[in-house]
């Protein structure tokens, strides 16, 4: 009986990730700004009321890439911009780790709409942001129903999750972390 050794694992969980990955997962600051215009398009174009809420929103998070894998132990990662405006204000990036039984691998995008000048205060000024209870998540699903209303939610934050690529069912945000990236 053969025991998965590390490179075994590394094997499995690129070629999980090959079949979904774009290289638009790391990149300079210009490459993250075309990703981030590119993802907000989709959205737009994707998730009705999105453009609307977006323009009512103190700042937009984008990350318009995350790569998920896992073969039993997971993670997440990808990188994105805030926006304030139109205009990219700071870099992060997004991570996850997960433990279960899963298998394969998933790309998706998401953007965080900060609805209070408070709620992106708290953001900005913390050191490994997560989203909490104050956060409505809405997740795309292959009918495309999913839409932003005013009366959608009145939460601070409001995630949107967009254009599920994959082999893993389903996009979650749980125990996400956010970090501030030089760039």
């Amino acid at each position: 009986m053969n025991t998965l050794t590390r490179r075994g694992f590394v094997v499995a969980g690129a070629a999980a990730l090959g079949g979904c990955a774009n290289g638009a997962i790391t990149g300079s600051a210009s490459q993250i700004d075309a990703n981030v215009d590119d993802a907000l398009t989709r959205m737009y174009a994707s998730i009705p009321g999105s453009r609307a809420a977006a323009q009512d929103a103190a700042a937009l998070l984008v990350m318009p890439s995350v790569t998920k894998g896992g073969l039993f132990i997971g993670g997440s990662y990808g990188e994105g911009a805030l926006r304030i405006g139109n205009a990219t204000v700071d870099y992060f990036s997004v991570a996850s780790a997960s433990l279960g039984w899963q298998i394969g691998g998933q790309q998706y995008s998401h953007v965080l709409f900060f609805m209070t000048p408070e709620a992106l205060r708290d953001f900005r000024i913390s050191d490994g942001w997560q989203i909490g209870v104050d956060a409505e998540v809405v997740v795309e699903d292959e009918g495309g129903a999913v839409g932003l209303s005013s009366t959608t939610s009145n939460r601070p934050v409001i995630a949107v999750v967009f254009g599920n690529r994959g082999l893993i069912v389903g996009a979650s945000l749980a125990g996400a972390k956010y970090s501030r990236l030089v760039r």
